[in-house]
C-alpha cells in the first residue's frame, strides 16, 4: 500500500472505518450525489447495494443524483424502490427506461446551472459518493475525471465518502480536494470505467469532411461525444494551432493534441491549456491525463459558463441533435414525448459561441434514423418533443447531404436550405409538407430519383490569377436567393448579353427554373466568391444537352464587378471538362454581335470555331478536337 496513504491512515483513523459503519450515516431521504460517468465509484455503488441487501430497511427514499450513469446502475432496479428513487440530470442508456416507464426522474437544466443550485441548497445533498486518487505529500486528493459538478457536491455535501483508487489520475486546473474535507475514505483499487469510441462509419466520416470546411486554423471548439465527434474530429487532422474548452474531453481529442494539431496557442482566455470537466476514454487517455500540465480540468459552471465562452474568440461548438425541423429548431433530449438524453452543455456551449468574437455554433446529424426508415429533418418537431435549441441558437446544420448555414436567413431559406441537406428519398415528401405549412414557394418543385440528385463529386476549386479563390459548384435547389442577387448585381448591358433581350426582371418564376434542373440533362456551375464570410456568385455558366446532336448549348454570365478577372474562362474550361466526360461532340452558343468579350473567350478554347452572323446574333459552333 502507498506509504503516504498508510501515513493518512494513522493520522486520521477515524476516517478509514468498515464500510458497513460509513453507510450506516445516511438516512432516510437523504440526496446521495454519485459521480460522474467513467469517475462513478463502482466499488462504493456495489457496495451500497450490498449494503441495502442485507439491511433493506436501513434508509428509505434516499435520492440518487447524477449527470450521466454508466457502468453500474442497480439503483434503478425495481426491488429497490423502496429505498432509492434516481434523479438525472442527463439520461444515460441504462436509466432511459426507468425514467420513461416512471420509475426514476429526469430533471432537465443547463448543466451550467447545476452547481450554482447546489451552492444555493435548492439542490440540497446529503452525501456525495465520489472517486479521486490517491493524497499527496500535502494531503490533496484529484477528482480526476470527474470535477464537473462533483467540486460543487464535495463542498456542500454534509457527509462526504471517497474512494481513494490508484487508477485515478492527478489532474490539474481546479480539481483538488483536501483530506480533511472527506469525511470517510475507502481506498481500493480497481480499473477506471472506459468508453471506448464508436467507430465512425462512411456516413460519419463524410459529416466530418463538411463540418472539417467550416472549422478554421486557430478555432477553439467544443465536442460533444459518439461517432460522430469521432468523425469530426479525425476529419481536423491538417487544421493547426486548435484549441480546446469543451466539457467533455474523448480519446479523439487526445489523439489531436499528440499530434499536435491541438496546442492552444490561439486561445485569449487558459492560453495553452485545453480546458474540460469531465473525461470518458481509455486508459491510455487517463495514464496521458496524469499530472498533465496542459490539461486543465474545471468545474461546469466554469467550462460551460455562456458568458465565459461568450469571451473566447473564435469559438466553435459542435454538438449533435435527434431531429430539426424546417423552421431550424432542434430536439437532443427527446423522440416525440420519449425522454431520451437531456439539455446537457449543448444550449449552454451553442449560445455562448454565437455570442463569441467569430465564433459559430454547429449542428451536425445524420439524415435518417431507424436505419433509413425516418428523416431527422422533420416539417415541424414532433408533438411532445421538447425544443432544446430555437431558431436563433444555431449557425451551420450539417448532414451527410451537405451544410445548410441558416443564421440570419428568413424562414423560406432555411427551410429550402434544410430540404437541400436532407436524404434524397424524403425531398419530395419535405417540399410538399412545407408547400402545406406556407413555409415556401407554392409552386416550389423538386426533380425526384437521379435527375435531381446533387452531383456532389463536380465540386472543385480553382485559383484566378490574382490569387482570388473560386468555388466551382453545380446549383443548387436552396440557391434562389443567391441567384437573385446575382441577377440582380448586373448591369443592364451585362443582364441583356446573358438574356438577349432588354428585360430587367427575373421573377422568382424564372428563378426556380435556374434551381430546379435536371442533372442528366441539364448543368449550372456556379463560381462563388466568398466575402467577410458571405458566399456570392462571381458567375455562371450552363449547359443543356441536345440527345439528337450529342452537343449541347452553353452559356455564360459573370458578375461586373468580377469581369476580366478570368471567371469566364474559368467556367469555359469546366464546363468544357464536364462535357468531354459526357462524351459530348462539342457547343452551340448564341451570342448578341456586340458581345465580343464572350466570343474571345469561346475562340481562346476553340479557335477553329464556326461563326455564323444573322441579324444582331452571332451563332457559335464549337467541336471539340480528340
Amino acid at each position: 500500500m502507498n506509504e503516504l496513504l498508510n501515513q493518512y491512515m494513522s493520522q486520521y483513523p477515524e476516517k478509514f472505518i468498515p464500510m458497513a459503519d460509513v453507510f450506516r450515516n445516511i438516512r432516510r431521504g437523504d440526496r446521495i450525489y454519485i459521480g460522474t460517468g467513467c469517475g462513478a465509484p463502482q466499488y462504493l455503488i456495489k457496495a451500497l447495494i450490498e449494503y441495502v441487501e442485507s439491511n433493506p430497511k436501513a434508509f428509505a427514499d434516499a435520492e440518487i443524483m447524477h449527470v450521466w450513469t454508466l457502468g453500474l446502475a442497480p439503483y434503478v432496479n425495481e426491488k429497490f424502490t423502496y429505498n432509492f428513487r434516481h434523479n438525472s440530470f442527463f439520461i444515460s442508456d441504462n436509466t432511459r427506461d426507468p425514467v420513461n416507464r416512471g420509475l426514476a426522474d429526469y430533471t432537465p437544466i443547463f448543466l451550467s446551472h447545476v452547481p450554482g443550485l447546489i451552492h444555493s441548497k435548492k439542490i440540497p445533498i446529503n452525501i456525495s459518493l465520489v472517486q479521486t486518487s490517491l493524497p499527496d505529500k500535502n494531503g490533496f486528493v484529484s477528482l480526476g475525471i470527474s470535477v464537473d459538478i462533483t467540486k460543487a457536491a464535495i463542498e456542500n455535501s454534509t457527509l462526504t465518502i471517497a474512494q481513494l483508487n490508484s487508477n485515478m489520475p492527478r489532474v490539474h486546473g481546479d480539481s483538488f480536494v483536501h483530506i480533511s474535507k472527506i469525511d470517510f475514505m475507502i481506498p481500493y483499487d480497481e480499473p477506471l470505467l472506459e468508453y471506448r469510441p464508436v467507430v465512425p462509419d462512411t456516413i460519419a466520416e463524410q459529416i466530418g469532411k463538411y463540418v472539417a470546411r467550416i472549422i478554421n486554423d486557430g478555432d477553439t471548439i467544443q465536442i460533444g461525444y459518439g461517432s460522430l465527434p469521432n468523425a469530426i474530429l479525425k476529419s481536423l487532422e491538417n487544421k493547426k494551432d486548435l484549441g480546446v474548452h469543451t466539457e467533455l474531453l474523448t480519446d479523439s481529442i487526445i489523439y489531436l493534441i499528440k499530434k499536435g494539431i491541438v496546442n492552444n496557442s490561439k486561445k485569449n482566455i487558459k492560453r495553452g491549456k485545453t480546458v474540460a470537466a469531465f473525461c470518458m476514454g481509455t486508459k491510455e487517455t487517463y495514464a496521458y491525463l496524469d499530472d498533465n500540465p496542459e490539461i486543465d480540468f474545471n468545474p461546469i459552471d466554469f467550462t460551460n459558463n455562456p458568458m465565459i465562452i461568450a469571451g473566447i474568440k473564435n469559438m466553435t461548438a459542435i454538438n449533435s441533435a435527434l431531429q430539426v425541423d424546417l423552421t431550424g429548431q432542434s430536439t437532443s433530449e427527446s423522440i416525440g414525448d420519449t425522454f431520451y438524453s437531456g439539455i446537457g452543455g449543448h444550449a449552454d456551449f451553442m449560445r455562448g459561441a454565437i455570442l463569441a468574437p467569430g465564433g459559430k455554433s454547429i449542428l451536425v446529424l445524420q439524415s435518417t434514423a431507424m436505419y433509413g426508415a425516418v428523416s431527422r429533418i422533420v416539417p415541424l418537431l414532433e408533438s411532445g418533443v421538447g425544443v432544446t435549441l430555437n431558431r436563433g441558437d444555431i449557425h451551420y446544420i450539417v448532414t451527410e447531404f451537405g451544410i445548410a448555414y441558416i443564421h440570419g436567413k428568413n424562414i423560406r431559406e432555411r427551410a429550402m436550405d434544410l430540404i437541400a441537406i436532407a436524404h434524397p428519398k424524403f425531398k419530395s415528401f419535405l417540399i410538399e409538407e412545407a408547400k402545406k405549412l406556407k413555409l415556401i414557394y407554392s409552386d416550389q418543385t423538386i426533380l425526384p430519383g437521379e435527375r435531381g440528385l446533387y452531383p456532389e463529386h463536380l465540386e472543385t476549386y480553382r485559383s484566378l490569377q490574382d490569387g482570388t479563390l473560386v468555388f466551382m459548384r453545380p446549383v443548387k435547389i436552396n440557391d434562389e436567393p443567391m441567384i437573385k442577387d446575382f441577377f440582380y448585381s448586373l448591369s443592364d448591358k451585362s443582364l441583356e448579353f446573358r438574356f438577349m433581350s432588354m428585360r430587367k426582371d427575373i421573377p422568382h418564376d424564372m428563378r426556380k427554373v435556374f434551381t430546379t434542373i435536371d442533372y442528366t440533362r441539364e448543368m449550372i456551375i456556379l463560381a462563388v466568391v466568398t466575402e467577410n464570410e458571405h458566399e456570392i456568385i462571381a458567375g455562371m455558366g450552363q449547359m443543356y444537352k441536345n440527345e439528337n446532336t450529342h452537343t449541347a448549348e452553353v452559356a455564360f454570365a459573370v458578375s461586373d464587378q468580377f469581369q476580366n478577372r478570368g471567371i469566364g474562362s474559368e467556367l469555359m474550361a469546366y464546363i468544357i471538362l464536364l462535357g468531354r466526360k459526357e462524351g459530348l461532340h462539342g457547343f452551340n452558343a448564341e451570342v448578341l454581335l456586340n458581345n465580343q468579350s464572350m466570343v474571345r473567350v469561346f475562340e481562346k478554347y476553340f479557335p477553329d470555331m464556326k461563326k455564323r452572323v444573322e441579324d444582331n446574333l452571332i451563332s457559335c459552333t464549337m467541336i471539340f478536337n480528340d
